[in-house]
């Protein structure tokens, strides 16, 4: 352990004193104290505003921006027990909606293991990307994005069967100079 001996000396008939102090919390005090001017002095930095005489507006008033419309969102509905709804929406807005019958195909596999198989909605999904779907060129990296609403007891089989449903429709997308087949959507999964 870290200490420093203090000797009085022990002249004149006195005792020695020795006494130690302890170093460890200076140091540790020191330490906290070193990192808190550290980590301060980078704060400081990341304070500082930098403030221009220009007024809200485009960056560059001499060049025009160019306005890009919201994307489309395919909004897959499965609340009805006797009807899929499909709902395009762009910002909000819907553009079109299309009811889908509802037929379950329930396939059994192994055991108890069941699998069901929408294949009307998977039709549909497939030709309303086609003439919707907005990412069809190999080289662009975005998908196009499907919503699946669903209400809370909703059993996990049929929402795997309507997600598989949307990924049916299949995209060129180009990596690294290599073309793979890869689902036209992006499925995300919002429940009621």
């Amino acid at each position: 352990m870290a200490g420093v001996s203090v000797d009085s000396g022990g002249k004149g008939g006195r005792r020695t004193t020795d006494s130690e102090i302890n170093m460890i919390p200076m140091i540790d005090l020191l330490m906290v104290t070193i990192s808190f001017l550290l980590i301060t002095a980078v704060w400081t930095h990341m304070s500082r505003i930098n403030a221009d005489a220009q007024v809200p507006g485009p960056p560059r008033p001499d060049v025009e921006e160019t306005k890009t419309e919201p994307e489309k969102q395919l909004h897959v509905e499965m609340r009805q027990p006797d009807h899929f709804t499909l709902v395009w929406k762009q910002s909000g807005t819907i553009i079109t909606t299309i009811d889908v019958p509802r037929k379950d195909n329930i396939e059994k596999l192994q055991g108890n293991i069941k699998k069901v198989q929408f294949t009307e909605l998977a039709d549909k999904i497939e030709s309303e990307w086609k003439t919707v779907g907005q990412h069809r060129d190999g080289s662009d990296k975005k998908f196009d994005q499907a919503i699946l609403h669903t209400d809370n007891d909703t059993p996990y089989m049929f929402i795997i069967g309507v997600i598989d449903a949307i990924y049916r429709p299949k995209r060129d997308y180009t990596v690294g100079g290599k073309t793979e087949k890869m689902p036209a959507f992006n499925v995300t999964f919002a429940v009621n």
